[in-house]
């Protein structure tokens, strides 16, 4: 079988650990202070307001529909193309007090009115999300996260030992507020959507931890005599390989969603992106390295204990 990456390549990953740490540092505080001074733009799926779908009769396009609305004061979220060019349709997220939510679809379809004329567009959806629900989404996501991470840490500690399970979570850890972080500094939505892609992102990391750690523990197996450094850099070498072909046939799939999904999909293909780079990443860099850490700790407690 043909081999795009050579097992033994020998490229030094572990050796390169502590710089890899200060950048993984460096970018986890940005976020964090990112997410602290600037917040995310939650959507309204986290504070309330109403989705509207209107069609056109008319070729139309997202700046003249964002006008319309800001002409008639309509305060609006996000506006999104569904479909193609031809089909006219478009998909608003409109922000609004719990009061007002009913009012919405009234205060939009006479902007509309206004600005093509009657039966010149159809109002063809409306759901109304209000700030109660809003916030009860906010928790259950949150809870959703932390619960998917506890299942992930008993998966580890049961299928390989307790020294392997903080690299796995760190790592994940690592992906998500990073993530969070790119999503601060370019203040694009943070919805359900992105949260879906979130807990994908953690399910397609853990899978690529997985494999790096299945051959470290096979190669520390087979060569027990052998420095835990170079069994482990044998390793990540011997699959570096698949990671990287798995990574970029998994990019160009999400950047296919990306380009041709429209609007509505384009974030989560962009959170998607992102999480499978940065999920790679902490494969090699974040997890293997924490777990060389826990097993030098592992070993120095037992010679303690041999002494004492």
């Amino acid at each position: 079988m043909m081999q795009i990456i050579k097992h033994d390549i020998g490229i030094d990953f572990i050796g390169k650990r502590k710089t890899w740490a200060i950048v993984s540092f460096c970018l986890i505080a940005t976020s964090f202070v990112l997410l602290l001074t600037k917040g995310l733009n939650f959507g309204i799926d986290f504070t309330g307001g109403a989705v509207i779908q209107v069609q056109f009769q008319e070729t139309s396009n997202t700046g003249q529909v964002r006008e319309w609305l800001s002409d008639k004061g309509i305060d609006f979220s996000v506006i999104q193309r569904i479909g193609n060019e031809t089909e006219n349709e478009f998909q608003l997220k409109l922000k609004g007090e719990a009061k007002n939510l009913q009012k919405l679809s009234n205060d939009v379809e006479a902007a509309f009115t206004a600005a093509v004329g009657a039966g010149k567009f159809e109002i063809r959806k409306v759901d109304v999300v209000g700030p109660a629900a809003g916030k009860a989404l906010r928790s259950s996501s949150f809870w959703a996260g932390l619960y998917a991470l506890i299942g992930i840490l008993i998966y580890i500690m049961i299928r390989f030992d307790f020294r392997y399970s903080p690299g796995a979570i760190v790592a994940l850890v690592h992906d998500s507020i990073l993530i969070l972080g790119v999503f601060v500094l370019t203040q694009h939505e943070f919805s359900l959507q992105i949260v879906a892609a979130l807990l994908t992102i953690i399910g397609y990391s853990i899978n690529d931890t997985i494999i790096v750690y299945d051959r470290i523990r096979e190669t520390v197996d087979a060569n027990p005599k052998r420095e835990l450094e170079k069994n482990i850099n044998i390793s990540i070498n011997s699959t570096l390989g698949r990671t990287l072909v798995t990574s970029v046939t998994t990019l160009l799939a999400v950047a296919a969603l990306w380009s041709f999904g429209g609007g509505i999909i384009r974030d989560f293909a962009e959170a998607l992106f992102i999480g499978v780079v940065v999920g790679t990443y902490s494969s090699v860099f974040v997890a293997s390295p924490v777990f060389l850490t826990m097993a030098r700790r592992q070993e120095r407690l037992d010679m303690e204990h041999k002494l004492a």
